[in-house]
């Protein structure tokens, strides 16, 4: 079902490109796709939160409308307006088989507490979280999303109480998807909120991802005034959750859990290399199935449609 409808999706996105044009084009619309985006770097002014982003090493970055471009109309996510930004690793497209991201997006509900940080028993929390996760898969269903389990920790959380950031990871299982799919996020607290900084990513990045959250850590930062340790108990507004609660995602209540994972669940390249296929199958008289492509053959498609950068 995921397949068709993604296949449905990209059909409407490429077909009135693809006919109109020769049949080797879909690398040149790739390429193309590549080239229109302007990447930045160095220090970049985030449009809310009143923070900055120190763009790290090793990674570009993309503002909010081609982040919101790629998630949406390259990669199949819903729309988010929440959405500041992105970085992209240095030596990856955007466009490419193994292309991975950190969204960036900010939540001002309010000054988190700490005071909990020490004291949480994460292994007990995780079996409340799955607990959580499978209530939840009735409402999933009825939004016309494939059931999801948690499967357990990709990176058990921490809490840096000097940067005053949290970062945890899970590893999660959409469905009968074969590929495990990758939720790392931070929490980057602040005196009136927060910015969260999620990793669109599948579990064989895992270690790619985790080698980053050093530099990512110390990327972002509130201004001078909005930091953490500005906090006035006399005038500002304390959020409704500690630590324990933004881990187990009772801040994401008042949307449902289902709809925070759509929207940062990364499409598996594999599946569009399969729709490609079964696209150019439809135009061009191709005679191979789809659904008996093998996986290598799978990717294989897909690494060449998407060059990798020199």
């Amino acid at each position: 079902m995921k397949k068709t409808l993604l296949f449905l999706l990209l059909s409407v996105l490429f077909i009135p490109k693809i006919v109109a044009q020769k049949p080797d084009t879909i690398v040149a619309y790739y390429e193309n796709v590549e080239k229109s985006l302007k990447y930045e770097s160095g220090k970049i002014t985030l449009p809310e939160g009143e923070g900055t982003l120190n763009v790290p090493k090793g990674f570009k970055f993309l503002n909010a409308a081609q982040t919101q471009d790629v998630l949406s109309n390259l990669w199949g996510n819903p729309e988010d307006k929440t959405v500041l930004g992105s970085l992209v690793p240095d030596d990856k497209g955007v466009t490419h088989a193994n292309s991975w991201m950190f969204v960036i997006s900010y939540q001002g509900d309010g000054f988190v507490k700490d005071d909990d940080a020490g004291d949480i028993d994460y292994d007990d929390l995780l079996k409340t979280m799955k607990e959580d996760t499978k209530a939840e898969n009735e409402e999933r269903k009825k939004g016309g999303y494939s059931a999801v389990e948690l499967v357990g920790w990709a990176s058990k959380p921490y809490y840096d109480n000097n940067l005053k950031v949290l970062h945890w990871a899970k590893e999660l299982k959409f469905g009968q998807d074969e590929t495990n799919t990758l939720n790392y996020d931070l929490r980057v607290l602040g005196r009136k909120g927060m910015y969260n900084i999620s990793a669109v990513a599948g579990m064989g990045q895992l270690a790619e991802v985790k080698a980053s959250i050093p530099g990512i850590l110390k990327s972002v930062e509130f201004n001078d005034g909005h930091k953490y340790l500005d906090f006035d108990a006399d005038t500002d507004t304390v959020a409704a959750w500690t630590i324990g609660g933004l881990v187990a995602g009772k801040v994401l209540a008042k949307v449902g859990f289902f709809a925070i994972i759509a929207k940062f669940g990364k499409v598996i390249f594999l599946a569009i290399a399969a729709a490609f296929a079964g696209l150019r199958k439809f135009l061009f008289g191709k005679k191979d199935q789809v659904t008996s492509r093998p996986q290598e053959e799978e990717t294989a498609l897909l690494e060449e449609t998407n060059p990798k950068e020199e």
